[in-house]
């Protein structure tokens, strides 16, 4: 075994330098001979104790691994982590450093011993030093006997030492000196156990304290064994009645087997009612020879329980023995004194007018109590028919009972095995029974314990009252709390029996005998918090300036609060925040001025007295345009639309008039029915035979045409001379006319018509007039078709014809002439054309009159043979109304 381990030297004196210097050298030399050893260091002494407040001298040597290259130069010192200072060093030999410190009072600390080589520190060994006080001698000896059991002393030790003390406690015979016992304890008690505890009454005890600093003993403290007995507990055999007899517990017990021999005793028992925490305590005196004990408890509470425990002592001892495991047991019942204290729920009325009531009842009040209930008579009956009554037994404390809609009287009553309480009577109000108002107002308020509950009745008389409160969401009528209070409007209680954050519905209902009034109702918070939820926003459809923002209220398991408004808060896009707050029964809210085509966020907060919380919020984008904006800028389009939509149908059924007017038919005068009448008589007569029967299988819906006799270029010279002669010889003539809807081509028959259409003037014959309401398409042949003449140079004859006309009896209705002034496109000279329409309603000789006009082509209007030609717009132009 290696011989360089650590050692502890505490240096107290001076005296002990020299024989310590000597230790330390032989334990260093031994360390450095030691070529086995595998320390690097060593510290010595090792954990020392030494007296606070004395000086501290440690020593550090260096191992073989480190004297090569190091030597005792390179030793520092530390204690606990503060490096000490260099004036408290000594450097002993080349491997060896020590330490001193002065008026070390550390209670405990670590030195530590480090190498210092190139700037870096090293640790090599370090030792736990502990400081304290030498014992005091010790005090206050006492003993407990337990006979041929064990003998147990204590003592104090005065003050602290802070160091390991050992105890030794001596128990000395004081006839005897030379007769000692002893134990050896590290704590302030120490015990000797039988047979090593004999009974005798000559023993004293002393108590030796010593550690390191120095030794104490006390001085022998004689102790007599018969003053320090202590029994065991005693055991209860019994506590019960005595049948017959009230107010009366016996209670027995048996004492414990080891106690001294020949001594009388003293038990003594407590008792105390289970509804009380105040104690009573009877004592009874035991003779030696008496192993069992009794005692009769009287002056008890009726029907109450009582819990009983017994301790014991000798008449010479000072030490009672320990409470006895206790027992409980009831005195004698008696029949329940107080009315149980009733209250009822009433429902509405189900089908066939049966309704539901609640009876409700709580225990008994009377203290003491009577005893245990056994259960609960319940007897009711029509108010108007006694003789009716039904009962029910019950052995809880609520029933439900179906009754019709007339007015009951109910009465339960309590019994136990001594007899029944008086009854509780209420009475039960039919269904169209109506009660008074007297409650008139009702408030709560809140103090730091308790919640307080007043009332003002209008009528003085009424004394009694019935304080009913639940939770509004408790839907169960069992679960509502009742209190009756008398002779009082001001009712309190513990808030302990209210939740926080939670509404109660509060009434005070009147009683006066055994009928209740109606109730005055009010909602309380006990106390209140924030709404654990805020209203969630519905902003509907915006509009360009506002929109309407919806919300729902929260539901009442989250209101925490009777909710005093809302506030709105919406803030546009990259804008200040805004607010709106309402009253709390708006549930709806309009913001106006809002900025047109612009996103806002908005959110709504609920608030109570305890605070405000905040919904999620909610984004919305107003219109560009609202209602009007649109109506404004849609009903020109539509008016433009609808005007568009009339003049393309007008253009769809007025096509061929648009189609004639903007854009007109260039004939071909190849293709044209105008043709070149030749002086030959029978030419004529054979080209209108066949333009006759031409006639009759052309359709003319759109034009008339007539065909013209055009002057050559030899003739037309001659046109205005040969007018007249030409207008008489026409009058003559008979005509025949060919009708084709609505369209009419008259010709002559065979010579005749040359006679009247000479090659000299063309003749145009528009329709007839609709106005004249013909009953049938076709119109007699000899009728004279209307006229149109050309109004430029009308020929004298013509003209002297008409003012015939006018002078003439039969003239004319001017009802019955139209006149259009038409302006004929081929004709460059701009020559207006007049239209003459003849109605049908004139006299037939009228008729016949004869009508001419003429006038004078141009040249253009001659084709390149020399002939005249009629084009079928120049007929067109000459249509009937």
């Amino acid at each position: 075994m290696p011989v360089n381990h650590i050692h502890f030297l505490p240096i107290v004196t001076e005296k002990e330098m020299f024989s310590c210097l000597v230790v330390t050298f032989v334990l260093f030399c031994s360390s450095i001979a030691d070529e086995n050893s595998i320390r690097d260091a060593d510290i010595f002494p090792s954990s020392p104790e030494i007296e606070r407040g004395s000086t501290l001298k440690l020593f550090c040597v260096l191992g073989k691994h480190y004297t090569s290259h190091r030597n005792a130069s390179h030793i520092i010192w530390k204690l606990n982590h503060e490096l000490i200072a260099q004036e408290n060093y000594n450097i002993v030999n080349e491997t060896v450093s020590s330490i001193t410190i002065h008026n070390f009072t550390y209670s405990k600390a670590h030195v530590k011993c480090f190498t210092k080589y190139l700037g870096k520190e090293q640790l090599l060994v370090h030792t736990e030093v502990k400081s304290g006080f030498p014992p005091d001698t010790p005090g206050n000896i006492s003993c407990t006997y337990y006979f041929e059991a064990e003998l147990n002393c204590t003592w104090t030790s005065g003050r602290e030492t802070n160091l390991m003390t050992n105890y030794t406690l001596y128990r000395k015979m004081m006839t005897s000196p030379n007769v000692v016992a002893s134990c050896q304890s590290k704590t302030e008690s120490c015990s000797f156990y039988y047979p090593n505890a004999p009974y005798s009454s000559a023993f004293c005890f002393q108590v030796k304290a010593e550690n390191v600093l120095g030794e104490a003993s006390s001085d022998c403290v004689p102790i007599p064994m018969e003053k320090i007995e202590k029994f065991e507990p005693p055991e209860i055999l019994s506590v019960k009645k005595i049948t017959g007899i009230k107010q009366l517990l016996t209670v027995t017990w048996k004492m414990p087997e080891k106690i001294i021999p020949s001594q009388d005793s003293t038990c003594q028992i407590q008792y105390r009612n289970l509804y009380s925490n105040s104690l009573e305590f009877v004592n009874v005196s035991l003779n030696s020879q008496e192993k069992t004990g009794s005692c009769n408890l009287t002056g008890l509470w009726d029907s109450t329980e009582y819990f009983v425990a017994i301790r014991c002592i000798s008449d010479q001892s000072v030490l009672w023995s320990e409470w006895s495991r206790g027992k409980t047991a009831s005195t004698e019942e008696k029949a329940p004194s107080e009315k149980v204290d009733l209250w009822r729920v009433i429902e509405s009325s189900h089908s066939a007018g049966i309704r539901s009531v609640h009876l409700m009842w709580k225990p008994l009040n009377s203290f003491p109590p009577s005893g245990r209930i056994l259960g609960y008579k319940i007897q009711y009956f029509p108010e108007k028919n006694a003789a009716f009554k039904m009962a029910n037994i019950s052995t809880d404390r609520k029933i439900i009972l179906l009754l019709n809609e007339e007015a009951y009287i109910i009465s339960i009553t309590a019994y136990n095995s001594a007899g029944n309480s008086p009854e509780a009577i209420l009475r039960i109000p039919s269904t169209d029974e109506k009660t008074s108002q007297i409650i008139e107002t009702v408030r709560t308020f809140r103090t730091n314990e308790e919640v307080v509950v007043e009332w003002t009745a209008s009528e003085p008389e009424v004394t009694k009252y019935v304080v009913e409160w639940y939770e509004e969401m408790e839907m169960d009528p069992f679960g509502r709390s009742w209190q009756y209070v008398s002779n009082s409007t001001h009712w309190k209680t513990n808030r302990k029996n209210f939740k926080p954050f939670i509404c109660y519905n509060i009434s005070v209902y009147p009683v006066y005998g055994n009928k209740v009034a109606a109730p005055y109702s009010i909602q309380a918070y006990i106390q209140e918090k924030q709404p654990s939820e805020g209203p969630v926003a519905d902003t509907g459809i915006p509009g360009k300036n506002e929109v309407i923002i919806k919300w729902k209220e929260i539901s009442k398991d989250k209101r925490n609060g009777f909710i005093t408004n809302y506030t709105i808060f919406y803030k546009p896009e990259d804008g200040k925040e805004l607010n709106e707050t309402v009253n709390s029964d708006v549930l709806q809210y309009r913001l106006k001025s809002l900025q047109a085509n612009t996103q806002y966020t908005v959110y709504i907060m609920a608030s109570n007295e305890a605070g405000g919380t905040n919904g999620e919020p909610k984004t919305f984008k107003t219109l560009k345009f609202n209602k009007e904006d649109v109506i404004f800028i849609a009903l020109p389009i539509g008016l433009s639309m609808l005007f568009l939509l009339g003049l393309w149908i007008t253009c769809i059924l007025k096509k061929h008039t648009f189609k004639k007017v903007c854009w007109p038919d260039i004939p071909n005068p190849a293709e044209s029915i105008a043709v070149e009448w030749p002086l030959d008589a029978s030419m004529n007569n054979s080209f209108l035979k066949g333009a006759s029967s031409e006639a009759k299988t052309i359709d003319f819906e759109d034009i008339s045409v007539l065909e013209h006799c055009f002057p050559e270029e030899s003739q037309e010279g001659s046109l205005l001379m040969n007018c007249e002669n030409h207008v008489s010889e026409c009058t003559d003539i008979n005509t025949k006319g060919t009708i084709n809807g609505d369209k009419k081509i008259l010709y002559n028959k065979e010579n005749e018509v040359a006679k009247c259409f000479s090659p000299s003037m063309p003749y145009i014959i528009t329709d007839q007039d609709i106005r004249s309401q013909m009953p049938s398409a076709l119109t007699p042949a000899k009728e004279i078709q209307p006229m149109e003449m050309l109004e430029d140079d009308l020929c004298e004859s013509q003209q002297s014809a008409i003012k015939n006309e006018e002078n003439d009896n039969e003239v004319l209705k001017l009802d019955d002439f139209s006149e259009k002034a038409l302006f004929n496109p081929y004709l460059k000279n701009s020559v207006k054309t007049r239209e003459f329409l003849i109605s049908e309603n004139l006299p037939e000789h009228s008729k016949t009159e004869p009508k001419s006009q003429s006038t004078v082509l141009p040249p253009f209007q001659q084709n390149i043979s020399g002939q005249s030609y009629v084009t079928l717009d120049m007929f067109g132009l000459a249509s009937a109304h």
